[in-house]
């Protein structure tokens, strides 16, 4: 299983961006898939994910700005990031949970100016 994923950048605070993250391999289909993110010498934590059945849970800290959706015929899941804080910072990794084993792709940089 690979999980692919784009869509990180530089933009100001108060701006947008999207994440993408396609999943491939020899699976059906994914049991939950979201992201997670690692800001510089902290440790990775949740951001949001969603279930096949659509599903979805935040941090507290993105209630309100950040929407997770999914594509379950395309093991697709996207991130929707509006009003973005320089506290929002970090390496932002997607996770997938598929037939009970745990996926993380490469990570991709957000980058949020004052």
């Amino acid at each position: 299983v690979q999980l692919v994923e784009s869509g990180g950048g530089l933009v100001q605070a108060g701006g947008s961006l999207r994440l993408s993250c396609a999943a491939s391999g020899s699976f059906l289909r994914f049991n939950t898939m979201g992201w997670y993110r690692q800001a510089a010498g902290k440790q990775r934590e949740l951001v949001a994910t969603i279930t096949l059945f659509g599903t979805t849970n935040y941090a507290d800290s993105v209630k309100g700005r950040f929407t997770i959706s999914g594509d379950s015929a395309k093991n697709t899941v996207y991130l929707q990031m509006n009003s973005l804080k320089p506290e929002d910072t970090a390496v932002y990794y997607c996770y997938a949970d598929i037939a009970s084993n745990d996926y993380w792709g490469q990570g991709t940089h957000v980058t949020v100016s004052s």
